[in-house]
């Protein structure tokens, strides 16, 4: 399975970088777009409904200053939405925040940190890790390694203190 990380201004690329790359060291296949819910309507409604035929399994939608990208992504499809909202206003990515996870019963969008592409990224991965053992492998051994950087960055901590 694929997915399909969708933005609606190239700005918000800086921020969903990493979890492009995330995904890649995953070896999940990811497609960029640049497609906005309120500037080209069309094209946001083209890409989700033909997301099936491109193996899509699930979406990570940027949600910036209008923040309703998630929304309308979750509003064409089934397949699982995961909101990132950008700081990318002077209310700091709260604007965003709660416009994403406020939708309305029946249309979910998992939603992120403010910023917290790299959360969607492993949120997409344990999904499919579901069906994938290779993949889940994958995660524990992620997981591992996080484990090993805390350890060594509070051991040097403990040097310094003496």
């Amino acid at each position: 399975m694929k997915v399909s990380i969708v933005m609606g201004s190239d700005s918000d690329w800086p921020i969903l970088k990493p979890a492009y790359e995330l995904l890649k060291k995953f070896d999940i296949e990811a497609e960029v777009v640049v497609a906005s819910a309120h500037r080209t309507p069309a094209k946001v409604r083209e890409l989700v409904t033909t997301a099936p035929e491109r193996g899509i399994g699930a979406f990570i939608a940027a949600a910036g200053a209008a923040a309703h990208l998630g929304g309308v992504i979750a509003s064409y499809t089934t397949l699982p939405v995961i909101g990132v909202p950008i700081n990318a206003t002077p209310l700091n990515g709260m604007d965003a925040l709660l416009s994403t996870v406020q939708m309305p019963s029946g249309i979910p969008v998992a939603t992120m940190a403010v910023n917290g592409a790299k959360n969607a990224a492993i949120f997409v991965a344990q999904m499919f890790a579901l069906s994938d053992e290779e993949l889940a492998k994958k995660l524990a051994d992620y997981r591992a390694k996080m484990v090993e950087e805390v350890e060594k960055k509070a051991a040097r901590v403990e040097q310094q203190l003496g």
